[in-house]
């Protein structure tokens, strides 16, 4: 497949989820049968099977024997997501550090239950593997292989990581990539090549409280667009914004968005990119979460469809394989060289070490036997966590029911307050992540990130039955 385009039973299959998604095919319905499709779109029915197919392993349809594809019925607490923000459009001075360090400075205590937490349970990833692979590749390094490393990274890595991308359909030259210490950095770089201070930065909304810190330090405003809790950024008015107001970046995540879990069709990314280019505006594509998906294919990222270079790829493999092991990079475009002037002038390289763990490991090909285990446990224990939520939390609660990745995005109903719940449970050693990190202006005041990501033992189960006692406990009910 080129970079650049979608196959035919694709572009079937996204237009087809996208009217699932919003209501125009609901549950129940029946699909148009072969023939009938074959006759509207003139597609063979190797295309049509092929689309169905894939929307039954999203688990958007099932297939009834003699009778056809049907919509299948979505279980949310209320019947509906969270609602979509409005944010104003107004441009925003960040200053959100102080408020991230209060709230979530004590995350870090093993007593406490991790529901705040950014990472999944560590007994999911292959410590004693890495460590083999780690020790081995060292017994072998060179010299050479030292200075060969800066600033761009392992030669080896680069080319097993181009080598994933290229057996995803995605076309990058391992020369594009730069090695970083995880993908914030990647991030953090790939903002500043494209930014100057004062300049304003469009952020999804609600968006992930790490990309508000960034735009905090290199003193740039932010402004918000609408974003669905389903599939994510809405275009329609990210290009009215785009018309109303001089912007020098956006930085979207695309794929299981942190806090909503919202995935954006192929056919929507492309839109996407095709838009922003249209208005000579970059894109910078934190993409961490893209491998943790549920159903059987990894979604495309954004940088797939990137004809102009205009697209910084972000990512790493700190949430799929290997967390404290700082490997990460950015594939940046037309900014490759400078992401890596950037690069030199601040961190120079990354450690070696595990550089070469990660890459030994990829060489060993064990990575996709890992990942299966990993999004079979995850999904395991977001229907656990779900079912735990829809018992205990208070009705008219709404929660995401994301396709992939290990958070769920609650909006409590009206007159909750989202941070006296946090106060309260970080007083039973239990931490949560308040919606007011996830806005420049803290407007999400009634609305909880919980991580989903840890077995969902005895210790989580009675965790969300506290917190969803706490919610409907009138002290933390007042007027919005």
């Amino acid at each position: 497949m080129s970079s650049g385009t979608l196959t035919r039973y694709q572009q079937l299959a996204d237009e087809l989820a996208g009217n699932i998604r919003t209501g125009l095919l609901r549950p129940g319905d029946r699909l148009p049968s072969v023939r009938e499709l074959r006759r509207q779109r003139g597609v063979s029915p190797s295309t049509i099977f092929q689309a169905y197919a894939q929307l039954e392993s999203e688990g958007l349809v099932v297939a009834r024997e003699r009778s056809g594809y049907f919509v299948r019925a979505r279980r949310q607490l209320t019947g509906r997501p969270p609602e979509a923000a409005q944010p104003s459009e107004r441009i925003t001075p960040v200053a959100i550090s102080e408020l991230v360090f209060e709230l979530l400075g004590s995350t870090r205590d093993v007593d406490v239950v991790p529901l705040g937490s950014a990472f999944p349970a560590p007994e999911l990833f292959p410590f004693d593997a890495l460590a083999r692979c780690g020790a081995r590749a060292m017994r072998r390094l060179g010299p050479a292989q030292i200075s060969g490393a800066l600033t761009a990274g392992d030669e080896s890595l680069r080319a097993q990581v181009a080598r994933r991308y290229a057996l995803n359909g995605v076309s990058l030259q391992a020369d594009e990539l730069i090695v970083t210490n995880g993908a914030m950095e990647a991030l953090n770089l790939c903002l500043q090549a494209v930014t100057q201070p004062g300049d304003v930065v469009v952020v999804e909304s609600p968006t992930f409280y790490a990309a508000l810190q960034a735009l905090e330090r290199l003193h740039l405003k932010a402004v918000e667009v609408e974003t669905d809790p389903v599939d994510g950024v809405r275009l329609d008015a990210l290009e009215a914004l785009l018309k109303r107001q001089k912007v020098a970046a956006c930085w979207f995540m695309p794929t299981f968005q942190n806090p909503l879990g919202a995935l954006m069709s192929n056919a929507k990314k492309q839109e996407l990119v095709q838009l922003l280019a249209r208005h000579g505006v970059p894109l910078i594509e934190d993409d961490v979460y893209a491998e943790l998906h549920f159903d059987a294919r990894r979604p495309l990222p954004a940088k797939a469809f990137d004809l102009e270079g205009m697209v910084l790829h972000c990512s790493s493999f700190s949430k799929s394989l290997a967390p404290g092991y700082r490997v990460g990079w950015a594939a940046a475009g037309r900014f490759t060289r400078d992401v890596e002037r950037l690069k030199m002038m601040t961190s120079l390289a990354s450690p070696i070490p595990s550089q070469l763990a990660v890459a030994e490991y990829l060489v060993q090909g064990g990575l996709e036997r890992h990942l299966r285990h990993l999004r079979s446990a995850l999904k395991s224990q977001h229907t656990a966590a779900r079912a735990m939520i829809e018992r205990y939390f208070p009705k008219g609660t709404r929660m995401t029911e994301p396709q992939g990745g290990y958070f769920v995005w609650l909006e409590l109903p009206q007159g909750v307050d989202a941070l006296a719940i946090h106060h309260q449970a970080m007083v039973q050693s239990i931490s949560t992540a308040p919606g007011v990190l996830f806005s420049a202006d803290r407007r999400f005041t009634r609305h909880l990130r919980l991580n989903v990501g840890h077995p969902v033992g005895q210790q989580v189960k009675a965790a969300l039955k506290l917190l969803g006692a706490m919610a409907n406990l009138p002290n933390v009910v007042g007027a919005e």
